[in-house]
């Protein structure tokens, strides 16, 4: 960490050119000649991309930021402060802390909480910034959090762990065991110390593959920001084992779309052909599978098994877009012509054997529009298309 970067003149330099073409700055004679010039622009890279983020971050003086892929690789604040939420206690030790982000939102709700991070310079930046952030119950430690675990003595309210991909995991299916730590292989240790685990693995797990390597699970948390899948929560509670639910959060700009079931409940949906209107599940519910369930607990009616589309004549607060069907036409030359030829529209598939960009080029269609078009297959199994306007 090169302290030298907090002056007050290097980070008004760096302020100053928060909007400024980085290739250009990096052509340019480096300007503090007792700085390094490829960190003070790593600064600027860095900040710039904490701007929406890590809000709080970036409205604070003197803080150091890491390479910039540290920052992308971190939680933002609005997902940190969601897990935030679900913890409570005296104690929370962080195995994996990385940037920090995730901690300063546990210190929030936990009395005491421990930093741990083998890269000893992101530990001491983490350390610097929690300083200029006035958060003091944060504790950072440098080194493997196995070592640091077994060194002590203490017993945690939670233990929280964020695994990485080790790098000769590339392009193999993404499982826990291939991560450090390798939670699964360590899990009964770690219940040694806490009756409560936390663990955030990135949205390409595959659920039931995850549920494959862990055990005790209590709760599934699949939280979406403006519906993009962001993170896959895991909690698990020492010695539990009974039903699992599964909870799906998306966050929005002025509230959090909810929706939750048992796992593996065995209900079964209804089918109907298309009504007055149309339901599509946000991305978090998409993730969850949980598409009979969404059906029988709202009362409404799937187009098909494969379409993940919904209906009803009534209409219904829904997790997800909302939409007033206008008109069905069938998949064919005549309605095509007569209706979305040479037309503007927005065009969505489910389980449809053509993709969007076909269906544009075969049919002139550009994209945009006040005009929402699902092609989809119905409970007959016959191609259709849905007119609708949009309602949420």
């Amino acid at each position: 960490m090169d302290k030298s970067i907090l002056s007050d003149e290097i980070q008004k330099f760096i302020d100053d050119n928060l909007v400024s073409d980085i290739s250009k700055l990096a052509l340019q004679k480096p300007k503090f000649p007792n700085a390094d010039w490829a960190t003070i622009l790593n600064q600027i890279v860095a900040k710039q991309k904490a701007k929406t983020k890590l809000p709080t971050w970036f409205e604070t003086k003197k803080i150091y930021y890491p390479s910039k892929i540290s920052v992308e690789q971190t939680s933002s604040e609005k997902t940190a402060e969601y897990k935030a939420n679900l913890v409570s206690g005296e104690t929370l030790i962080d195995l994996t802390g990385g940037f920090g982000v995730d901690d300063l939102y546990f210190s929030k709700k936990i009395t005491k909480v421990y930093h741990c991070e083998i890269n000893e310079e992101l530990s001491e930046i983490v350390n610097h910034n929690y300083k200029s952030l006035g958060i003091q119950n944060v504790e950072c430690f440098t080194g493997d959090s196995l070592t640091i675990l077994k060194k002590n003595d203490e017993c945690f309210d939670w233990i929280y762990i964020d695994p990485s991909r080790r790098n000769d995991a590339k392009g193999k299916v993404f499982m826990l065991k291939d991560c450090l730590p390798n939670v699964p292989e360590l899990l009964d240790f770690y219940f040694e110390k806490s009756n409560n685990i936390m663990i955030k693995t990135a949205p390409i797990l595959d659920i039931s593959a995850g549920l494959s390597e862990l055990k005790n699970v209590l709760k599934i948390h699949i939280v979406a920001v403006e519906n993009e899948v962001k993170e896959l929560i895991w909690t698990l509670k020492k010695n539990y084992n009974s039903t699992i639910e599964i909870i799906t959060s998306n966050i929005k700009k002025d509230n959090i779309e909810a929706f939750s079931f048992i796992l593996n409940n065995d209900k079964t949906a209804s089918y109907s052909l298309p009504k007055k209107y149309l339901f599509e599940p946000n991305a978090s519910i998409m993730k969850s599978g949980g598409f009979d369930e969404i059906g029988v607990q709202l009362e409404l009616e799937k187009l098909h098994q494969h379409s993940h589309l919904f209906t009803s004549d009534e209409l219904i607060d829904f997790p997800g877009r909302v939409f007033e069907i206008e008109t069905i036409i069938n998949y064919d030359k005549s309605s095509m012509k007569n209706y979305l030829l040479n037309q503007k529209a927005n065009i969505t598939t489910r389980n449809f054997p053509e993709t969007v960009e076909s269906i544009r080029k075969k049919w002139k269609i550009k994209d945009g529009g006040n005009l929402y078009c699902f092609f989809t297959t119905d409970v007959n199994n016959s191609k259709i298309v849905l007119l609708c306007r949009k309602l949420k």
